[in-house]
């Protein structure tokens, strides 16, 4: 079910799952029922609450959504939004990608308790700032210490764009490419690292490329397809 599952600070959990949790996204034309039940199952195993897992309705842009406590009822409507925020880490929030580039993030509040969120990084995400607008989020909720896991998504040697798309986003460092045929491509996790650091966050970016590997979901490779799911979650207490 998960394509990688590691430990944040505070306990907190970060995982990215793959296709064989199979499609999380209602927008892709799926049975709504079945993402459901998918949804409930990831819950299940993730070993939160039934109808905790936040999610949102992204659309490349560089809003963040501040979420409310986990004890609150899940809304029926998702917020629209590309970064979700949890202020003291107690909500799941989840991102959803099939080529675009999932960002976890997690920091340390000034009571002590974690702040997190959960942002997608796409081409257009990127140019509007949806990274520094999340780390400007977490910083103002009283975050420091922050770290992130850049998930799985389309590499610098399979994303081949127009000259024209690449001149438009050559100004973001490391976001410059080529594919492995030699033709103009955006590295996108590359600049989403490079966007980290120079915010002063430590990140991970952690191995895959959507187009190369069949356990991950990619439009491109595949559309219509079904999206992963980045993930950030404190377990409940044993």
């Amino acid at each position: 079910m998960f394509w990688w599952e590691g430990h944040g600070p505070g306990g907190l959990r970060v995982a990215f799952t793959d296709t064989s949790a199979g499609n999380l996204a209602l927008h892709v034309g799926d049975d709504p029922a079945a993402v459901h039940a998918r949804r409930r199952a990831l819950e299940d195993h993730m070993g939160i609450r039934p109808d905790s897992l936040r999610f949102m309705e992204q659309v490349h842009s560089a809003v963040v959504a501040p979420v409310s406590a986990s004890g609150a009822a899940q809304p029926d409507v998702p917020p629209v939004a590309d970064a979700l925020l949890s202020t003291d880490g107690s909500t799941p929030l989840a991102v959803m990608v099939a080529d675009c580039v999932p960002v976890i993030l997690a920091g340390t509040g000034r009571d002590g308790a974690p702040v997190t969120a959960a942002a997608h990084a796409g081409r257009a995400g990127l140019l509007a700032g949806i990274l520094p607008n999340t780390v400007r989020a977490m910083r103002a909720a009283g975050a420091a210490e922050l770290s992130a896991w850049i998930g799985p998504s389309v590499c610098g040697r399979c994303y081949e764009v127009p000259e024209a798309m690449l001149a438009d986003a050559a100004h973001l460092p490391g976001a410059v490419s080529r594919t492995s045929w030699g033709t103009p491509a955006l590295d996108l996790p590359a600049a989403a690292q490079a966007q980290l650091g120079d915010l002063g966050v430590a990140a991970m970016r952690l191995p895959g490329c959507t187009m190369e590997e069949s356990d991950l979901f990619s439009h491109r490779r595949d559309a219509p397809t079904g999206r992963f799911a980045g993930l950030i979650w404190q377990p409940p207490a044993t």
